[in-house]
């Protein structure tokens, strides 16, 4: 496991829990559209900086396929299809994690059932977990308070978007820091 406590692009990948249409219904409205800029702005710096990104679904037949926004800007990434609560629990899932990759970013919903189980989860593998607390939701504020809470007394990185991108940049220089900072607008 990686001992630096800053996010790297080369060690890094990003997985995107469960962001979908019937799920995105129930979450807090005032919260809602900051955490989906968050996910939209982690995506895109990934994709600027070469940061392998993939994203799950929970039973899609019940919750609806990813929100059409992140869907786009995911492009081709890989989707998992789970019922587990946690990623780290579907086999298809750790087949695409990178073995040369010892950081993992995480952003999705919800903050204390899925997104808490993966980090756990993610860590037991031996993988350093970052958890973007603006890009994750649960639908009671309390509970997003108490998973962020209970990932930080686990060793988990609790960081934020903005931190998360700057961090992978690593430099205010050249044409990906240009596209990026354009993002942050």
């Amino acid at each position: 496991m990686s001992s630096s406590a800053l996010s790297q692009a080369h060690l890094s990948q990003l997985v995107v829990i469960d962001v979908q249409t019937r799920l995105v219904a129930v979450m807090p409205e005032a919260q809602l559209k900051a955490t989906l800029n968050a996910c939209a702005l982690l995506v895109q710096a990934a994709r600027l900086l070469e940061v392998p990104a993939l994203c799950s679904e929970q039973y899609p037949r019940g919750l609806g396929p990813t929100v059409p926004m992140l869907q786009e800007l995911l492009g081709t990434a890989p989707r998992i299809e789970k019922t587990a609560f946690s990623c780290t629990a579907a086999p298809t899932f750790c087949r695409q994690l990178h073995s040369d990759r010892s950081q993992v970013v995480l952003a999705g919903m919800e903050a204390h059932i899925c997104v808490l189980q993966t980090a756990m989860g993610l860590q037991a593998l031996g993988k350093q977990v970052f958890v973007a607390e603006d890009a994750v939701i649960s639908r009671d504020l309390r509970h997003h308070a108490n998973a962020m809470a209970r990932l930080r007394e686990a060793g988990v990185i609790i960081s934020n978007s903005e931190s998360i991108v700057f961090e992978w940049l690593g430099r205010a220089e050249g044409d990906v820091f240009k596209q990026i900072s354009k993002l942050l607008r």
